[in-house]
């Protein structure tokens, strides 16, 4: 079992910041890219960014410039800090992990989601 668990959501004024965090545990033996997804009321859910093993990374258009994704690979957690916010980046924000376990099994596994709310 692989389990995400992100922390870092709440309320914040436009134009405020916010940093959200995603730690993996469990039965891993290698992380792949892992990603940031967002879903607002009534919307499909979007890529907001990703990062590789790498560490090359992929931004929507929607976010590029204001949001930065990183990992500390140490400690299996990834995150994602958002500057400049707008009303519009209100969402339920997932994290996602393509996972390599010890037993040999690939899993994409999805986070619990955090709730960001961009408001005045």
């Amino acid at each position: 079992q692989v389990q995400l668990v992100e922390s870092g959501g709440g309320l914040v004024q436009p134009g405020g910041s916010l940093k959200l965090s995603c730690a993996a545990s469990g039965n891993i033996f290698r992380l792949d890219v892992m990603g940031w997804y967002r879903q607002a009321p009534g919307k499909q859910r979007e890529l907001v960014a990703s990062i590789t093993s790498g560490g090359t990374t992929i931004y929507a258009d929607s976010v590029k410039g204001r949001f930065t994704i990183s990992k500390d690979n140490a400690k299996n957690t990834v995150y994602l800090q958002m500057n400049s916010l707008k009303s519009e980046d209100t969402a339920v924000y997932y994290c996602n992990a393509g996972v390599l376990t010890l037993t040999s099994t690939y899993l994409n596994v999805w986070g619990q989601g955090t709730l960001v709310t961009v408001s005045s």
